[in-house]
């Protein structure tokens, strides 16, 4: 039987699991069970590396194209990745896998895999087993038994029986996020499924149907696709193609309108680790209920999870409650109210405060940088530059760097020049710097970066002494 290629969609900011979600590094990319644990994405790729499966194809977009890379690279696995110029949400992303893969193999088979979701349990035999319908041309969506009506999901309702496969349903209804009332009456019916965001296809079959269904934004990604910057297994989509095309899900755009869908109930724990509370639910609780990540100490306290990435947290007589601690940032909520926490991002983001967008500390290819310092007049960063790496230095006026100790090169664009320990450079000019760590240890470069109207003031004052 055909081999299945795991199409992983990278999209998604996770704005509920703020603290640990942020813009530049969302819930994909952050640690299941804490620091040193797999990431979400990284347990995704792993979970279908077995045999049957091809090497993935990674969808992302393109200001994490250097994170899929190095997580990859961290548990060693070959991909391919797409890079989306900007969001146009899972249509475009898959049809945009299905047409790349279709360039190799027209009826290679493709598994839909959100990047962020939980599973524990045989989830690759059922997969396996719909292969057959898959080459038939047939859509095959996965549906969870529901075990509680949580409105936060889509539901699929089943439509009975297939003869002719075992285990595969017609589709009767898609019902999106329903409200209680009616994810009540879904789950008492016996009938009806969360949709899991899995689904399983032939790449001929899902672009016939963006090509019947929607024309434009067939159109649109497969210039995006034919025009694409290319280096190695990377290929960066044309964003001028691939702005055009249509905002929405698979499932709105196909699968609601197409009479090959199907539905495949599997057996499974699965959690969308939509919100902290989704998170409490898939940690390892003590005998009270509560689950603990770091250095944490709690008195009288049951059914709650408290996680700290640095410091010590004391929590004392408190129930059903979630308290996530970051160097920058602590979220303190009920656990019913953890669907609000979008809320506080929204306000963040209405007020361009840093919080919404990054951590203070970020991994890069190239090592890590870590904010120590920040005024209305300067930023301090640390960055930390593995050995035998480069990085590149924007000039920007007032921005200086102080080098540590360390066998570090300097390449100002017309010459290379060696620094000496704790050397400071003016990074004012009009050309970017490249620093290079030529030793065989890390080493760390302070920068400083002055705001506009600081950095003027300085710029003038030097002219006028000059």
């Amino acid at each position: 039987m055909q081999d299945i290629t795991p199409i992983i969609l990278c999209g998604g900011t996770g704005s509920r699991l703020w603290p640990m979600s942020r813009t530049q590094s969302p819930k994909q990319f952050q640690p299941v069970g804490g620091s040193g644990s797999l990431t979400f994405f990284q347990a995704t790729v792993q979970r279908h590396r077995s045999k049957g499966y091809t090497k993935p194809i990674v969808v992302t977009a393109v200001q994490h194209k250097q994170t899929v890379l190095q997580q990859l690279s961290q548990i060693q696995c070959d991909a391919t990745v797409i890079c989306e110029p900007m969001a146009r949400n899972t249509g475009p992303a898959v049809l945009a896998a299905a047409l790349v893969l279709a360039d190799e193999t027209p009826d290679g088979l493709m598994l839909i895999l959100p990047a962020d979701h939980m599973i524990a349990g045989n989830l690759n035999t059922p997969i396996f087993n719909m292969r057959q319908a898959a080459s038939d041309g047939r859509i095959v969506t996965f549906g969870i038994t529901p075990t509680y009506p949580e409105i936060g999901y889509g539901y699929i309702t089943d439509g009975g029986r297939f003869t002719n496969y075992d285990g595969l349903h017609s589709v009767a209804e898609f019902v999106e996020k329903p409200p209680i009332s009616k994810a009540v009456a879904l789950v008492n019916s016996g009938a009806s499924y969360w949709a899991s965001g899995i689904s399983l296809y032939a790449a001929s079959t899902i672009i016939d149907e963006f090509a019947r269904l929607e024309p434009k934004t067939h159109k649109a990604v497969s210039q995006a696709v034919t025009c694409a910057e290319r280096s190695g297994d990377t290929l960066l989509l044309n964003p001028d193609s691939f702005r055009r095309a249509v905002n929405e899900p698979t499932e709105r755009v196909i699968f609601e309108r197409a009479k090959s869908v199907a539905l495949a109930p599997i057996d499974v724990e699965w959690s969308d680790v939509g919100c902290w509370t989704s998170m409490h639910s898939i940690g390892m609780a003590d005998e009270d209920g509560n689950v603990f990540e770091g250095d944490v100490i709690a008195v009288d306290t049951n059914n709650s999870l408290v996680r700290s990435d640095k410091r010590l947290v004391a929590v004392v007589g408190m129930s059903d409650v979630i308290v996530v601690d970051t160097p920058d940032a602590v979220l303190v909520t009920a656990r019913g109210k953890c669907q609000d926490v979008k809320k506080v991002v929204e306000t963040l983001k209405s007020e361009t405060r840093r919080e919404s967008v990054a951590h203070l500390s970020r991994e890069h290819h190239w090592g890590t940088s870590r904010q120590v310092m920040t005024s209305k007049d300067y930023e301090m960063t640390v960055l930390q530059i593995n050995a035998g790496s480069s990085i590149s230095i924007d000039p920007l006026p007032g921005r200086q760097m102080i080098t540590g100790r360390g066998e570090l090169e300097l390449f100002d664009g017309f010459s290379r020049r060696k620094l000496a320990d704790g050397e400071r450079i003016l990074l004012d000019v009009s050309e970017s710097m490249s620093l290079t760590n030529t030793s065989n240890d890390k080493v760390e470069v302070i920068l400083v970066t002055m705001n506009k109207s600081v950095a003027t003031e300085l710029q003038l004052d030097r002219m006028s002494h000059a």
